[in-house]
């Protein structure tokens, strides 16, 4: 194979070709091309010379004796270069009313198995506008085959640290420095300074291609882009905007890969299986609707009509066979030749739906999935909630799933903007939220905590606005939630208070603290361990701006709150205490002498469970090992100081390694460098925590 020049393309010669692998295969005699059409009776297929090539130089029509097998029609392009760009068309006998069954046989359809796309002629109809794609439509690229996996990071998630980022973001600001600014090869170059914060792996926001078109016409009217990347289309091919040449996508995103895995980081990706770019009935034909629709999408008793469960037009029918195979097939692509360690899956509880929209006892997606001989050695990550109400925190089908938390969030925000009476609840989220997972077997890995999110406040912005501020987003502030659990500290948005911003500074700490000292897997959004805002606006999902990006000037300007959190994680990886593989007991771990964990209040052994005024919770931590020194934690949401007992040490006393109620660098020091307590008390100031350190 050879790439292709810029002169005039020949036609080439065809073959039979045949039906597995699907999508653009390069073979030693061209390359084989395949697409699902399980009604169609015409298939075409459109060769391109480039991706903004006006004309098709050769379409090839396919033949039913020739070019099919059971429900896949196929063909070899003998001797076709890298680099050419194609699209598929298909006809066929319609049957929307009673089947759903589609045909749009003047659009030229994306291949669905596509491992490189390019949207460079794209333009997203308005909505209900008649449609049809010719020139406008994606197109599809022949790249060159990916060598199998190399380096990986073969660990679960027991000790990670998850770091969520977005790709573009993270580098597209002028201040990055990069050589290629918001794409896989820029995120390369910082791979130092997330090695320097300490993170084990990377969540990164949806990476698979999606519309950035895909807005609602007001927004779109401001200028503004589908940002986040909840739009997909492509699920096969890496996101042509974050490549330095989408042609070669795969390759990009697979040196991304290894350089993270010869750091030691794991790669974790958001993937959007829920629903697609395609809309509702008034949306673009892309490719799903002109291949398989009655297959793919929740149609309504109508057939013409989509079900909603996500909130955007559509939603996938992900317990059909043959979308449950490609589904898990896609998954195994981007594990095996992609470099991939494990996936977040977002609005998971619509996989526990029906072809009717019902909840299933086992659906078969899920199962598919952890059954896989791939996937089972990945973490499976689940959004376990969609848009229609399904919620399944602590419930998510299957046994191998972790689970994004979203009741430790909320728990958390309260006890720390200052709402009484609910140390109970905080106990049990720093346990491991056992009252979830427990009973069926689970373990504290199952749940993923966070106080922050892409979707939502950042941590600076949660202490600094009791309300959003989106109406930069141009939805007249409609848009994102009302329910933040926030509190500004005194004052909405930006000030010069020093009194406010202090405390503002402290209540970051405060939750960052509680976060790493919990049973479970901590992650925290990319941003917050420099407070980058984002002026109050919580649904930033069509801000590809310095609202946005991340600011690579923060990081010197907040050097005393990133050094605070890179010094957290190290606390946090030096005490296996607090990452154990079971639930909290009260008892002793095997072969110790000090229970697990002892809940006080201001007086030892007696925590103040039935309070309706408490707002102070204090535990002692028993090490898992006989070197590990014991901790004990005093977190105090009250206005005032309080004096809390010590538990007595044989031999020992207690340091104080984190007071939150501190500045840097005193908020958090090697325990060699602190003084002793020598009382038995200690004062513990208002909405503070402390960590001591047995020593």
């Amino acid at each position: 194979m050879t790439d292709s020049d810029t002169g005039p393309a020949p036609r080439y010669p065809v073959g039979h070709g045949s039906r597995f692998p699907p999508g653009a295969t390069v073979v030693p005699e061209g390359v084989n091309f395949c697409v699902f059409g399980r009604r169609a009776t015409q298939v075409e297929l459109l060769l391109y010379a480039a991706p903004d090539s006006p004309e098709p130089f050769q379409v090839i029509p396919l033949l039913p004796e020739r070019n099919r097998t059971f429900f896949y029609w196929h063909v070899l392009v003998v001797g076709l270069p890298l680099g050419t760009c194609y699209t598929w068309r298909l006809d066929g006998p319609e049957d929307i009313e009673r089947t759903g069954r589609a045909f749009y046989p003047r659009n030229e359809l994306l291949d669905p198995y596509a491992r490189a796309v390019s949207d460079v002629l794209w333009k997203r109809p308005a909505p209900a506008a008649p449609f049809e794609a010719g020139h406008a439509s994606h197109r599809a690229i022949v790249t060159e085959p990916v060598p199998a996996s190399g380096a990986r990071v073969s660990r679960g998630l027991d000790d990670a640290v998850i770091y969520e980022l977005h790709v573009g973001g993270f580098t597209r600001d002028r201040s990055s420095g990069v050589r290629h600014p918001g794409t896989f090869a820029g995120l390369i170059e910082k791979i130092p300074y997330l090695k320097q914060l300490g993170v084990t792996h990377v969540e990164l926001l949806p990476v698979m291609a999606f519309d950035e078109q895909d807005v609602p016409p007001r927004v779109a009217a401001r200028g503004l882009t589908n940002y986040w990347g909840y739009s997909t289309h492509s699920y096969y091919s890496p996101h042509p905007r974050y490549c330095v040449d989408p042609a070669r996508a795969p390759q990009e995103f697979r040196a991304l890969t290894d350089a993270l895995h010869m750091a030691g980081i794991g790669v974790l990706i958001d993937v959007v299986f829920n629903h697609t770019s395609e809309g509702g009935a008034s949306g673009p034909v892309i490719n799903f609707k002109g291949l398989a629709n009655d297959i793919f999408y929740h149609l309504d008793n109508a057939r013409r009509h989509y079900r909603d469960y996500t909130g955007c037009g559509n939603t996938v029918n992900c317990n059909h066979p043959l979308v449950t195979a490609y589904i898990v097939r896609c998954l195994e692509y981007w594990v095996e030749e992609l470099g991939v360690d494990g996936f977040r899956f977002d609005l998971a509880s619509v996989f526990a739906r029906d072809q009717h929209g019902d909840l299933m006892n086992d659906p078969p997606l899920p199962w598919a999935i952890e059954s896989s001989r791939i996937l089972s050695r990945v973490p499976l990550i689940a959004e376990a909630w969609d848009a229609g109400g399904l919620y399944h925190v602590g419930a998510f089908p299957g046994m191998a799933w972790s689970e994004w938390n979203g009741r430790y969030r909320d728990v958390i925000r309260r006890f720390v903007r200052g709402d009484p009476g609910i140390v109970g609840e905080v106990a049990t989220c720093i346990a491991g939220s056992a009252d979830l997972y427990e009973d069926d077997g689970r373990l504290p890995v199952n749940s993923i905590n966070f106080v922050t999110c892409h979707d939502g406040f950042t941590l600076n912005d949660l202490v600094s606005y009791n309300a959003k501020h989106n109406e930069a987003n141009g939805e007249e502030n409609g848009d994102g939630s009302n329910d933040n659990l926030s509190w500004n500290c005194g004052a909405e948005g930006e000030t010069d208070d020093a009194g406010i911003l202090s405390l503002r500074g402290r209540q970051v700490r405060n939750l960052l603290v509680i976060l790493f000292l919990s049973q479970g897997v901590p992650m925290i959004l990319a941003g917050d361990e420099v407070l980058r805002s984002q002026s109050g606006n919580n649904n930033c999902y069509c801000q590809d701006n310095a609202l946005s990006w991340f600011d690579w000037r923060s990081p010197e300007a907040e050097s005393g709150a990133l050094r605070f959190l890179s010094e957290l994680i190290a606390l946090r990886k030096r005490h296996a205490s607090l990452r154990r593989r079971r639930f909290l007991t009260g008892r002793p771990s095997s072969g110790q002498m000090q229970p697990d964990v002892v809940w006080h209040g201001e007086r030892l052994n007696e925590p103040y469970w039935g309070n309706p005024g408490a707002r102070l919770l204090v535990f002692s931590v028993g090490g898992e090992a006989p070197e590990e020194p014991p901790l004990h934690i005093i977190l105090n949401m009250h206005d005032d100081a309080r004096q809390v007992e010590l538990p007595a040490l044989d031999g020992r006393s207690w340091h104080r390694v984190v007071d939150t109620a501190l500045t840097s660098p005193y908020d958090i020091v090697p325990i060699a460098l602190h003084a002793t307590l020598e009382s038995g008390q200690c004062r513990v100031e208002a909405r503070s925590v402390v960590v001591l350190e047995a020593a």
